[in-house]
C-alpha cells in the first residue's frame, strides 16, 4: 500500500461507516493514514490498513474527549497540522464548544457555538426558512410540558420527531423511535404521553407527511469556505433508505443528480446565516405542489457522505485546500452519475419499485459505476475486507425483517 508524508494529519472521532468513509477519502486523495479515536474496537474501522485506531474508554464524556485531543495535539505539535473531524452530532458539538481550547493544536472546520444552537434546533431552522421564503413541510410545534391543542392545518398521516435531537438522544420511554408516523390522533397522543414522562423537555414537531417512497428523498452536501461562500454542492437522489427502527431514514443507496433549484435554495440559506464548513440537508419532493421540502440540516458530513467522493468529487479536498493550502476553489456542482450503496445489488433489485429510477440503477451496475464505501481495493487487510462483505450481506436479513 502506498503512503506519502504530508504536512497535515486527519484526526477522526467515531467508529462508524462515516469514520471509515472519511479515512478512505483522505487516503484516496493524499495517500495518508488517518488517526481515528474511538471508544471500542469497532468493526468498521478495526483492522484497516488506512487507519491508526486509538481506543479510549469514556470518550463519550466531553472532559475525556478534550483531554485526549489535547494530549494528541501536544504529541504532534510542530510536526503536523491536525484536522479534527467528528462523525456524530455529539462529537461535533463537543468540538465546537471547545474550539478555544483546541485551536492552538487543531483546525476545527465547523461553525461557532452560537450559530450551532440556532440552527440545530429544527423549529429555529424552520423559522429561518420561513423568513427567506424557502420550502419546508407544514409543521405544528408541540411544547413538552405546555398546553397543546394539537390543532394543525394538515391531515393525517403525520410525522412526529424531536426538535432537539441531542436532548432526545438521552430520553428513554417505551416505543421510542428516531421518527414516528401516525395515522390518527389517538396513537399520536399515546406516544406524546409517554414522551412527557421522559427526560425530554423541549419541543416535538408534528409534520405533514409528504407522500412518496424512499426515492422521493434527496440528500444535499454543500461546502462553505472560511468566508461563508458556498464553493461546492453535491445532490443525491435516494434509491433506498434504512428501515430498522434506530436508523430509519438513513440512505443506503444513492444516485447522484443535478438540480439547480435545490442547490440555490440551500445556498441562499447558508450564505444568509454565515455558515462555514460542510452542511448536509435532508429534502423530499412533494408531488402535490411540485416543491422540494427541506427537513433539517446536519452541521457535518453525513453518514452517507461517500456518495460525493465516490462520484469523483473528493469531500476532504475542500477542507484541505481551504484550511491547509489557503486555496479558494471555484464554485463547483458535482455532475457525475454514480450509484453509492451499502446494500448488495440483490436488495436493490428486490425492494426498489419498478420504474425509470430502478432501470438507471441497473444501467449503473452494468457500467460498473457503483461504489461501496467499505470495500476499498487499496485496503488489503483481510479482516477488514471480511467484515465489510459480511456487513453487506447482513443487509438481506435486515431488509427481510424491517422493510
Amino acid at each position: 500500500m502506498r503512503f506519502e508524508e504530508r504536512e497535515f494529519l486527519p484526526v477522526i472521532l467515531g467508529a462508524d461507516i462515516t469514520a471509515y468513509s472519511l479515512a478512505r477519502s483522505f487516503h484516496e486523495e493524499y495517500h495518508i493514514k488517518s488517526l481515528v479515536l474511538s471508544m471500542s474496537k469497532g468493526g468498521y474501522i478495526a483492522n484497516s490498513d488506512i487507519i491508526e485506531n486509538r481506543i479510549f474508554p469514556g470518550l463519550e464524556k466531553k472532559e475525556v474527549l478534550i483531554e485526549k485531543l489535547l494530549e494528541i495535539g501536544r504529541e504532534f505539535e510542530g510536526k503536523k497540522k491536525l484536522i479534527v473531524l467528528g462523525c456524530g452530532d455529539w462529537y461535533v458539538r463537543a468540538l465546537i464548544e471547545s474550539k478555544k481550547e483546541l485551536e492552538p493544536y487543531y483546525i476545527v472546520p465547523y461553525i461557532d457555538e452560537a450559530l450551532l444552537n440556532k440552527i440545530v434546533l429544527k423549529d429555529k431552522f424552520y423559522e429561518i426558512f420561513e423568513e427567506l421564503g424557502l420550502d419546508y413541510p407544514k409543521t405544528y410545534v408541540y411544547e413538552c410540558g405546555g398546553e397543546n391543542k394539537l390543532n394543525f392545518d394538515f391531515n393525517y398521516p403525520v410525522i412526529a420527531k424531536p426538535a432537539n435531537s441531542a436532548m432526545y438522544h438521552y430520553a428513554k420511554f417505551e416505543g421510542k423511535k428516531k421518527v414516528f408516523s401516525f395515522d390518527n390522533e389517538k396513537d399520536l397522543k399515546a406516544m406524546l404521553d409517554r414522551l412527557e414522562k421522559s427526560s425530554y423537555n423541549y419541543k416535538f414537531l408534528i409534520q405533514d407527511k409528504i407522500p412518496g417512497d424512499d426515492s422521493y428523498m434527496r440528500v444535499l452536501t454543500c461546502y462553505c469556505d472560511k468566508n461563508s461562500k458556498v464553493r461546492f454542492a453535491s445532490l443525491g437522489r435516494t434509491l433506498l433508505e434504512d428501515h430498522t427502527p434506530t436508523a430509519i431514514g438513513n440512505p443506503v443507496a444513492i444516485i447522484n443528480e443535478v438540480n439547480p433549484e435545490i442547490v440555490a435554495a440551500a445556498a441562499k440559506f447558508l450564505e444568509h446565516i454565515g455558515y462555514v464548513g460542510f452542511a448536509n440537508f435532508d429534502i423530499k419532493y412533494d408531488e402535490r405542489d411540485g416543491k422540494y421540502k427541506f427537513f433539517e440540516i446536519n452541521v457535518r458530513l453525513g453518514r452517507s457522505n461517500f456518495y460525493v467522493t465516490g462520484s469523483g468529487f473528493n469531500t476532504v479536498k475542500w477542507i484541505v485546500n481551504d484550511y491547509i493550502y489557503d486555496k479558494l476553489e471555484d464554485y463547483t456542482v458535482a455532475d457525475n452519475i454514480n450509484l453509492y450503496s451499502v446494500v448488495p445489488k440483490g436488495v436493490i433489485m428486490k425492494y426498489v419499485p419498478e420504474g425509470d429510477f430502478k432501470e438507471l440503477a441497473k444501467k449503473l451496475f452494468r457500467e460498473g459505476k457503483v461504489t461501496y464505501p467499505l470495500i476499498y481495493k487499496a485496503d488489503k487487510n483481510l479482516k477488514h475486507n471480511f467484515y465489510a462483505r459480511a456487513a453487506l450481506l447482513n443487509q438481506y436479513r435486515k431488509f427481510d425483517k424491517y422493510f
